[in-house]
């Protein structure tokens, strides 16, 4: 087996699409989306297309994968939680994101801490819980428009974010 520094499966940059091109040039935080299904079991993923909206509420706008078990759980009780992660969360990243293995599952071998919005990983420093306002296809994926319910920040966790720029984590 060879170990590639590139993806192999990767389309060359110079047959990539302009936009697709211009998005690689804007630094993104990573963030996780969780939630429980309607039975109980939790979904989550990887998501680096997340912005947050002030105001009275808040709001927390994503793109997604509509085909992710997280839309599934999201779309079935309109309740999930946002994370940012941290720069040492890239493997965790990896795994939510479906590109390292996961044998167990990707909930599988960190801490998590149950709400009523789904499961949040016991080391982030701050998480949102937000309620399902509006979703509708845009581009390639699904628009997900939520209200922000709950804020939590840990001040004692001061980490730097994952940021994703270029098609790898920054610091990788």
């Amino acid at each position: 087996m060879t170990i590639h520094a590139t993806d192999p499966f990767g389309v060359p940059e110079e047959e990539r699409s302009a936009v697709r091109r211009l998005r690689g040039r804007l630094p993104s935080a990573v963030t996780l989306w969780t939630a429980l299904g309607p039975t109980g079991r939790p979904a989550g993923l990887t998501v680096a297309s997340t912005v947050v909206v002030d105001g009275d509420p808040g709001h927390l706008l994503g793109v997604l994968d509509e085909e992710s078990e997280v839309w599934e759980a999201i779309r079935d009780t309109g309740r999930f939680a946002m994370a940012p992660l941290r720069e040492s969360d890239s493997q965790l990243a990896d795994r939510f994101a479906g590109t390292m293995p996961a044998p167990g599952g990707p909930f599988v071998g960190a801490s998590w801490r149950e709400t009523e919005f789904g499961p949040v990983l016991d080391s982030v420093s701050g998480w949102a819980g937000c309620r399902l306002e509006l979703s509708r296809p845009i581009g390639w994926g699904l628009l997900v428009v939520a209200t922000i319910e709950r804020v939590e920040i840990d001040a004692s966790v001061a980490a730097a974010p994952l940021i994703y720029f270029r098609g790898r984590y920054l610091g990788r």
